[in-house]
């Protein structure tokens, strides 16, 4: 009698959902589990810090509709340990054995050791955040990365007064910030964002910072968006290397029948990418890796977008070290353009700004750069 193969997913994450639902369209028929520490339903992310976070939404609505047959989701339930000799995880409600094991825990926000200051990442972090809301008219954002701006925006069009402040001197937008930075810059403050740049934030309290250049903001309400760590602490002792994030070789494998997906995971010899696509398009691939036994020929590119401001930005490539952004549709001083981002003169990317059709275009193509670059728009 042949036994019924099963898969266990820890993480019930958009890379966890996505991998089980990945296993069923592939024809996998054996059992699948998913493992969630968290109490609620999965959900998306990004709306957190969107339509969450603006009032457009309630926090249900950012549950994830799964299409997944036949799939165990058990909640409230935290790894506790990875025993792969014996094929087992170890979690707060004992062992679960598995053929196939998927890690798909995500990261955690790096949270502030100060009562009343706000982070976000979690659907009860989102509920906090906008319990503390009512009655507020300024806010103190820490932190000038995507989620920072992000938040900021957010904030700014429930009306309140927002301060942005950032330790480097220009606004971060993942590995492509300081091209774009200039325009955030004005984006943010022709909407009423104050921005302290090339700050640190060297004491924090419940209702405002003080910061490195001496300066004290006070706010009503504080948030950080300072970064973000891997949950792979209940990996400790186990036969998976952790470093940065959960180390994968190119198709995901950590370890026999052990692969990871998603925000913890480093597949080499890329670093971690901490973007929801990129999380997507790693558990398809893990998924008909588990089920064919080989991996997809298929390179997974880094994409994300970002909404401030009513601004849709778009970036799609791997943009270290990239050095100049070159217009090929649309027009900047309109608001509205798609770039090729270059380094020395050769093609690494694109981005959009306000463009999402020319956007996708563009990114199906990443043709390489025109011979008249030198007549085009360069992005102030």
């Amino acid at each position: 009698m042949t036994t019924r193969p099963s898969t266990v997913i820890v993480g019930a994450s958009i890379a966890g959902i996505t991998t089980a639902e990945s296993l069923r369209r592939a024809g996998y028929d054996g059992a699948i589990t998913v493992v969630g520490a968290e109490p609620h339903r999965p959900y998306h992310r990004p709306p957190l810090s969107k339509q969450v976070l603006t009032g457009q939404w309630a926090p249900a609505d950012a549950t994830i509709t799964t299409a997944a047959d036949g799939v165990d989701l058990v909640l409230g339930v935290r790894a506790t340990g990875l025993d792969t000799g014996r094929r087992v995880l170890l979690t707060t409600d004992g062992e679960l054995p598995y053929d196939s094991l998927v890690i798909a825990t995500g990261v955690s926000a790096r949270r502030p050791a100060v009562a009343g200051v706000h982070t976000l990442r979690t659907v009860d972090d989102a509920a906090a955040l906008t319990a503390a809301l009512d009655g507020a008219s300024r806010a103190l954002v820490i932190g000038a990365g995507i989620l920072g701006a992000e938040i900021a925006a957010g904030l700014s069009k429930r009306g309140l007064a927002v301060t942005l402040t950032g330790r480097h001197r220009e606004l971060r937008f993942g590995t492509i910030g300081p091209l774009l930075s200039p325009r955030l810059v004005r984006l943010h403050r022709a909407n009423g964002v104050r921005l302290r740049l090339g700050v640190d934030a060297v004491e924090l309290r419940r209702d405002g910072t003080v910061l490195s250049d001496g300066s004290e903001p006070a706010a009503d309400v504080v948030v950080t968006a300072t970064g973000c760590r891997p949950n792979v602490g209940w990996l400790a002792g186990s036969a998976v290397r952790i470093d940065d994030g959960v180390v994968c070789d190119t198709a995901g494998r950590a370890a026999p029948d052990v692969y990871a997906v998603g925000d913890v995971a480093r597949w080499a010899p890329a670093p971690r990418v901490e973007h929801q696509q990129h999380a997507i398009e790693q558990a398809h691939a893990v998924a008909t890796t588990i089920v064919t036994g080989r991996p997809p020929m298929h390179d997974i590119v880094p994409f994300y977008w970002s909404e401030l401001h009513g601004t849709r930005i778009q970036v799609y490539g791997r943009l270290d070290g990239a050095n100049a952004l070159a217009v090929v549709d649309g027009d900047v001083a309109g608001g509205r353009f798609v770039a090729l981002a270059t380094r020395d003169g050769a093609p690494v990317g694109v981005v959009g700004w306000n463009l999402p059709r020319a956007f996708r275009e563009a990114r199906a193509r990443l043709a390489p750069i025109p011979a008249d670059l030198g007549e085009r728009q360069l992005v102030p």
